[in-house]
């Protein structure tokens, strides 16, 4: 099968840009279930492999507008479910702030919900503000992945307990299930005692997908041995180019091929009719930010406070916070390279939080997008709308079309799973299990 390229939407109600829901006739709540479907029916129309959701375990009133008031991940997605039937539809939820058996019987519910299309985003979580919830103390960098490494094994554990087969329903015999087609898992690590199994049958994707953003050597590490899909955070080709070879090279050791994982690079388009009337949308759109909120959208990612730091000044040698390495990474890269004042920086953090903005024509755009694909950069793209409708509208009905007419997209789903629309086969129930 020729490759295509995969496109997954980066769903925040309010538009990716922080000031979008100001603009006239734009979507300016995440708590509005019917603009919420509105944007999956769109994103389904336009044949995305996915929806993408994040989510924040604390409320910041200086955040996005979509971080500030939202709906809880999973059970957006279960409404979402409902109105659609082939999108893939994917949560975020921390291995932290989590435990496995909760996180695997959630997701293994709702791939059977969705008839197959569910998605976990593993995050070990940034920002310490979240463990005040939670009452406890945020855990180092490395302490985190160490917890993440056994989380997912357990997780992927649960979600083979039972074989495809088990629930027989036999009513002449009066057997429900066949307990002989159903294990324990025993678990016993360091962080995690669990026995299992779930207690709802083999998923109909087998295992539901699982995501992953880590731009950190224990993040890449593991994504390549985990992860269906990986996220990252770019702002040049050359760069994105090395890491898109280096995670491929990273898969033979865990026994996986590079079709086996699927890099999406973040990227903001801003769709014009022309190169410079695109550049119009984006002044517009920054001309409404607020200085403060930029700041603190920089120092997050960052994970350093700004405030102290003269605006206008070239950006200080800063030390990598034991935050979010890729974020901190790519952006403080392309300050040095670029010579940014940090005003430049904040300002390129405020308008999509720190990922690639894209500005241009539907060609201009499609352009850059199919030089990426082709030339080792990106599997596809997290496609990050400025705003909804009308932002995701022009990229569905101006971009989408072009790419497709090039060969380099879908014109329709060739199954109903979110494996169907990755190209990866569904996983087979492991032997080694006891019984």
């Amino acid at each position: 099968m020729t490759r295509q390229m995969h496109l997954g939407l980066f769903l925040q109600g309010t538009g990716n840009h922080p000031a979008a829901w100001r603009q006239p006739g734009a979507f300016d709540s995440f708590t509005n279930i019917d603009m919420v479907r509105q944007i999956a029916q769109m994103a389904e129309r336009g044949k995305f492999d996915m929806i993408f959701m994040s989510d924040h375990l604390h409320a910041d009133p200086k955040a996005h507008p979509s971080f500030i008031v939202r709906f809880e991940p999973l059970t957006m997605l279960g409404a979402i479910a409902m109105v659609t039937s082939h999108i893939g539809l994917g949560a975020t939820v921390s291995t932290t702030y989590s435990d496995p058996f909760t996180v695997a019987r959630a997701f293994a519910s709702l791939d059977h919900i969705s008839g197959g299309r569910a998605a976990w985003n593993l995050v070990t979580t940034m920002n310490a503000a979240s463990a005040s919830n939670f009452g406890t103390v945020h855990p180092q960098h490395n302490s985190r992945y160490e917890r993440a490494a056994e989380f997912v094994d357990v997780v992927l554990g649960l979600w083979d307990c039972w074989d495809d087969d088990a629930i027989v329903k036999d009513k002449e015999r009066g057997i429900y299930v066949d307990a002989s087609k159903i294990r324990t898992l025993n678990h016993e690590g360091d962080f995690f005692k669990v026995k299992g199994p779930l207690h709802i049958g083999r998923t109909p994707q087998g295992r539901p997908v699982v995501l992953q953003a880590g731009g950190s050597e224990q993040g890449l590490l593991l994504g390549a041995r985990t992860a269906d899909v990986m996220f990252s955070v770019v702002q040049d080709f050359t760069e994105a180019q090395q890491s898109y070879r280096a995670l491929k090279a990273k898969l033979p050791q865990y026994g996986r091929s590079p079709r086996d994982v699927s890099l999406l690079p973040g990227v903001m388009p801003i769709v014009g009719r022309t190169n410079a009337e695109a550049f119009e949308k984006l002044a517009a759109l920054q001309g409404e930010i607020d200085d403060g909120v930029a700041t603190v959208l920089l120092s997050e990612r960052l994970g350093i406070d700004l405030a102290e730091h003269k605006l206008d000044a070239p950006v200080p040698d800063l030390t990598l916070a034991d935050t979010s390495h890729s974020f901190a990474r790519v952006l403080l890269a392309k300050a040095r390279r670029d010579g940014m004042t940090l005003r430049d920086l904040y300002n390129l953090t405020a308008s999509a939080r720190g990922h690639w903005v894209l500005c241009g024509s539907a060609e201009t755009i499609a352009d850059t997008l199919q030089h990426w694909f082709e030339n080792d950069a990106a599997d596809g793209f997290i496609v990050m709308p400025p705003s909804f409708p009308d932002g995701f509208g022009d990229f569905i009905d101006d971009v989408v079309p072009i790419l497709q007419e090039r060969g380099l997209f879908r014109r329709e789903y060739s199954g109903p799973t979110l494996r169907d629309h990755l190209g990866i086969g569904r996983p087979t129930v492991p032997s080694q299990m006891s019984a």
